[in-house]
């Protein structure tokens, strides 16, 4: 997690992007819990790619790619929404991409999920993102031993230990880097109706020619990663 990547100004220019989008396509009346959109992004214009690349966002990330490889531009966000009361616990984590795959077959695997953070999650049970620490390695290493394509059977994630997951928090205008194998899900809101609803814009981002080397990639998760 790195704080104070946005701005008070960026924040708001963010988050009134993020309410006309649920504006277009809202909720249901009366729905509580996660509400997600995908807007791609067909044009360089696009609103969320724009903000994406005056904020920065973008060079944060680059800097813990390895030096050799370029950083892919977005091909979509995800709009990702807790509406409470939401009176949630994960029973268990998941992996991207795998239900369902890319068109060729492909899982859909990429290298870091980027989340900006854009409304207060610094206590926990307000849609926090869970992760289990350390599972990427471990899923590295039961994918060395299995076969990379055991990943597309893997679902919702390999049977690895995964030990006690903990929940993201992070105030308004934070970076949240997840890699791509770390075991994760969405938590619970259990704030009132009246408490601000959660709001995130994950990105799932490439390194350049991922998908080319995607078997080598799970199988050696530290790969597409700048050196400590």
């Amino acid at each position: 997690m790195l704080p104070d990547i946005l701005s008070a100004q960026q924040v708001s220019d963010w988050r009134a992007a993020v309410a006309d989008y649920v504006a277009q396509t809202p909720p249901p009346a009366g729905h509580t819990g996660p509400y997600f959109l995908w807007p791609h992004f067909d044009t360089p214009r696009h609103r969320l790619l724009k903000l994406y690349g005056n904020s920065g966002v973008g060079g944060v990330i680059r800097s813990f790619i390895h030096h050799e490889l370029l950083l892919d531009e977005p091909e979509f966000a995800q709009l990702a929404l807790t509406i409470p009361p939401h009176p949630h616990r994960p029973g268990a984590p998941h992996i991207d991409g795998l239900t369902p795959t890319e068109d060729d077959g492909r899982p859909g695997t990429f290298t870091v999920l980027a989340g900006v953070v854009l409304t207060d999650q610094q206590q926990v049970d307000r849609g926090n993102l869970w992760v289990w620490p350390g599972t990427h390695l471990r899923t590295g290493r039961w994918l060395r031993e299995h076969g990379a394509d055991a990943l597309r059977t893997a679902i919702p994630y390999p049977p690895v230990e995964l030990g006690e997951p903990i929940q993201v928090t992070a105030p308004a205008g934070s970076l949240v880097l997840v890699h791509y194998l770390l075991a994760h899900n969405i938590g619970g809101h259990f704030g009132t109706a009246t408490d601000e609803r959660r709001e995130t814009v994950y990105f799932r981002l490439h390194a350049a020619g991922h998908r080319l080397r995607w078997r080598e990639v799970v199988t050696s998760p530290l790969v597409e990663f700048a050196s400590p």
